[in-house]
């Protein structure tokens, strides 16, 4: 059946609890363990290092949260710059801020939606230093320390190739994966390949606990700091209250947790059900001009969080009219994100030449995405 909000809408994407959801909710209210500390909590993380193929998961309150702690481990800092891609959600360029760094907005490429490796690489080589062992932004005479490549609405981001660049250039990777729980390269998962990275369980990814998010990294060293960073630096004991640095409440509840860990044993299914609706939409926009469904990149596999339409240019001028039409028929259906650089405070930051971005700011469209959604004769 199709999925409808309360208007009666079909909604762009909705969770769905037909699992263990209540049973494990239950189970956290008689213990009374409902806030930051419980075993659903220590499960979650174990079973989210199982399904990614991390060595280490650390639950946070939400994916902006795992963000930031993310770039404080990799060594951002107060002055530093941060390249980003202008077409990615606003938490980016916030968590980079709240390390007082500055966003540097970089290029987009079609194929995944995703930053432009090799526009990337030349746009570097052509404004920047190696200096010290640091990457000189000569424009600014700041360090670029770090780089956050967003895979955008599922589908992977050419990952290998910005490890090239990352490695080159001399900064840290870190991948914003929170969109992209399931998706993998060549077999492995996202969030896996840089320094660490980050997921959402927002209410309308593709699994949720309501809010949260989570840190993976391969290195045990950065979990653990990682872990106490998010839990206010407080040093173990089993009375006192010592806090040997500035640390962060970011630790995600219990209660949370439990419905995260009902939803992680029912991700492969929704995932097998999210390829189908890929499927069948992608059967009935076959013979529609100008139009076309936005697919996974050759060897990977995305999770198709959001199934996107891409309008041809010469069309991309019809795009509120079909929003529009759309929305008033009761199919919600959503823009993508403004580019970073129009949002006022970050206006002023750095930015490459953004042709692709641009272009595919005025030409994509999501489109029902729900798990479970099956479109009428299908």
């Amino acid at each position: 059946m199709a999925s409808v909000v309360g208007d009666g809408a079909v909604a762009l994407h909705e969770p769905r609890f037909r699992g263990n959801e209540w049973i494990y909710l239950k189970e956290c209210l008689d213990s009374t363990f409902v806030s930051s500390v419980g075993k659903f909590v220590d499960r979650f993380e174990d079973d989210l290092a199982a399904f990614t193929g991390a060595k280490r998961a650390v639950a946070v309150v939400n994916g902006t949260a795992a963000l930031h702690v993310s770039l404080l481990l990799a060594g951002v800092e107060a002055g530093d710059e941060v390249l980003l891609p202008a077409l990615t959600f606003i938490a980016t360029a916030n968590a980079v801020a709240y390390c007082q760094a500055t966003p540097h907005f970089v290029d987009s490429e079609e194929r995944s939606l995703g930053m432009d490796a090799h526009a990337l690489r030349d746009y570097l080589s052509a404004m920047t230093e190696l200096r010290g062992g640091h990457c000189i932004n000569r424009s600014t005479g700041r360090v670029i320390r770090a780089m956050v490549p967003m895979h955008t609405f599922g589908h992977p981001v050419d990952i290998e190739a910005l490890l090239a660049v990352a490695h080159d250039f001399r900064m840290q990777l870190i991948e914003d994966a929170a969109e992209s729980l399931g998706s993998t390269v060549g077999g492995r998962h996202t969030g896996t390949f840089g320094l660490m990275g980050t997921l959402s369980f927002n209410g309308n990814k593709t699994i949720t606990t309501g809010g949260g998010g989570a840190i993976l990294t391969n290195d045990l060293e950065l979990g653990a700091r990682a872990k106490h960073l998010t839990t206010t630096a407080k040093v173990p004991h089993r009375w006192s209250f010592v806090h040997d640095e500035v640390g962060y409440n970011y630790r995600l509840p219990n209660l949370n947790a439990a419905l995260g860990c009902a939803q992680l044993e029912q991700l492969p299914g929704f995932l097998l059900e999210k390829r189908r609706l890929f499927d069948c939409y992608q059967s009935r926009f076959a013979d529609v001009t100008g139009v076309r469904l936005v697919a996974e990149p050759a060897g990977c596999r995305s999770n198709y969080w959001l199934q996107t339409l891409l309008l041809d240019e010469s069309l991309s001028g019809q795009r509120d009219a079909i929003l529009t039409a759309t929305n008033d028929s009761g199919l919600m259906t959503r823009p993508v994100w403004t580019l970073m650089h129009r949002m006022p405070m970050y206006s002023n930051t750095p930015k490459a030449p953004l042709p692709v971005a641009e272009s595919l700011e005025r030409r994509l469209i999501n489109i029902p995405s729900s798990s479970g959604l099956v479109p009428v004769n299908s």
